[in-house]
């Protein structure tokens, strides 16, 4: 990509938290390389399987996806997230586009007291997942056999928010304080924009609990996915697309496949 083509996909993202660039010849290598111009630091997901340096193939299962922000309940969340189509699907597979701003602008005064508050996530991660993410994540080391409890505190120390207790089995059950309500990191504005609505593919379901101690009701998920619908747009996939998103501002998620000879990848970072 030029760096013209960068200088637009920037501004739309400022503007409308989310850019599709189509047209352009490029290839994995031309994706890797875009991700590494839009991010300063590149981070993967530890469930996904690796594709080039800096992107990995996105397999989540035939079924619809819930509106999230990638990796939305770890303790470094990504800034931008982009996706690249090798070979989009015949029918269905859409991907959905959810502006936080949007949902956030159309809350009520409880509704935006409610989910201003701070939210504890909680959850138990299998020892493979989680020491994969913290050797991406701590500069001193870069593969899983390399970590050791002192690594674990120091990540700990170094990103508030964080308790865990380590099982007998090796995984760890794991507690982080996140903001539902966020600002958006490439603009300014409040955004709606977390996971509450989105999968657990490859991890255990969350418990969410708000700083108030009540817990986040299945009946306030729906209500919120219903509203958040009403500020949804689909992308129809074309070979060769890339979308490239605001994770701080901009939720996304995905139609039931029904045809599952599809290739999508995924790039993601922090700015």
């Amino acid at each position: 990509m030029t760096a013209d083509v960068i200088e637009q996909t920037r501004a739309y993202l400022e503007r409308d938290g989310w850019a599709l660039l189509r047209g352009f010849r490029t290839d994995m290598n031309g994706f890797s390389d875009l991700t590494a111009q839009l991010c300063t630091t590149i981070t993967f997901d530890p469930a996904r399987e690796y594709s080039e340096k800096n992107t990995q193939k996105v397999d989540a299962g035939l079924g619809p996806i819930g509106l999230h922000i990638e990796n939305g309940n770890t303790p470094i969340c990504p800034d931008i997230v982009a996706f690249y189509c090798t070979r989009a699907a015949f029918e269905g597979s859409q991907t959905t586009i959810c502006d936080g701003r949007a949902v956030f602008e159309r809350f009520d005064a409880a509704q935006k007291a409610r989910w201003g508050q701070k939210m504890r996530v909680k959850r138990n991660l299998p020892e493979a997942l989680w020491k994969r993410y913290l050797a991406n994540e701590h500069p001193a080391i870069s593969r899983p056999e390399e970590v050791t409890e002192e690594h674990i505190q120091q990540f700990k120390a170094a990103i508030p928010g964080q308790d865990f207790t380590l099982r007998d089995d090796g995984s760890i059950d794991y507690e982080l304080t996140v903001s539902p309500v966020r600002p958006s990191a490439l603009a300014n504005g409040q955004a709606f924009a977390n996971a509450i609505l989105g999968p657990s593919h490859n991890y255990e379901p969350p418990h969410y609990t708000l700083e108030d101690g009540s817990t986040v009701t299945p009946d306030e998920i729906e209500a919120l996915r219903e509203l958040a619908e009403s500020c949804t747009v689909e992308i129809n996939w074309q070979d060769g697309d890339i979308a490239v998103i605001d994770n701080t501002r901009v939720m996304h998620g995905r139609r039931a496949i029904k045809d599952a000879d599809r290739e999508l990848f995924i790039g993601m970072g922090r700015v």
